[in-house]
């Protein structure tokens, strides 16, 4: 059975993006763009929203091949481009580098998709993770807290229905304020 991470970058009053979708207040350093780059290659299968899916596909495919491409992000651009991802949107009808579309029901898939064997999964995305966060799917919690108060915009966590019991399972601190902490589903 597959584990499935929620991970990303989160302002310390708990948004993923500012409004207006800004993510200006989560520019890593280089030392945690690298972990991130390294997650990535470590990652069996990247879940990912349509939101985030435009963003990233964007940016990444092409971002080695540009003047000022560092080592870090030639790296990042290549491990992204060769990690296998699933894209979950009605509103897309293509996508590419080794992405898959599902325009279904995500919570079904990534349910499914947890008893394949295979490496573990990362769902990115608020909006996808919190339909799959309400139907208890989630198995581990990463949240790299940037000390920024943004006021609103899109949350990490959704409203639930009942509680979910966590277990601190790593911490790791980060230049300029930034704390990657890891928690786990009890079950």
């Amino acid at each position: 059975m597959r584990k499935l991470t929620y991970a990303m970058n989160v302002s310390l009053d708990g948004y993923t993006a500012a409004p207006g979708d800004d993510l200006g207040w989560s520019v890593p350093s280089d030392e945690l763009f690298q972990w991130w780059s390294d997650r990535v290659g470590a990652t069996g299968l990247a879940l990912y929203g349509r939101k985030l899916w435009d963003g990233m596909s964007a940016h990444w495919p092409t971002a080695d091949q540009k003047p000022d491409a560092t080592p870090a992000h030639v790296d990042y651009a290549q491990r992204w481009r060769t990690m296998p991802k699933v894209v979950f949107s009605s509103t897309i009808s293509t996508v590419d580098w080794n992405a898959r579309l599902v325009s279904g029901d995500a919570v079904t898939e990534i349910a499914r998709l947890k008893t394949e064997d295979g490496g573990p999964m990362d769902i990115t995305g608020a909006t996808l993770a919190a339909a799959v966060m309400r139907a208890g799917l989630i198995d581990e919690y990463l949240i790299v807290t940037h000390p920024v108060l943004v006021g609103a915009g899109t949350p990490f966590f959704t409203a639930l229905d009942t509680w979910v019991d966590l277990d601190l399972v790593e911490t790791q601190p980060f230049p300029g304020g930034v704390l990657m902490t890891r928690y786990e589903t009890r079950r």
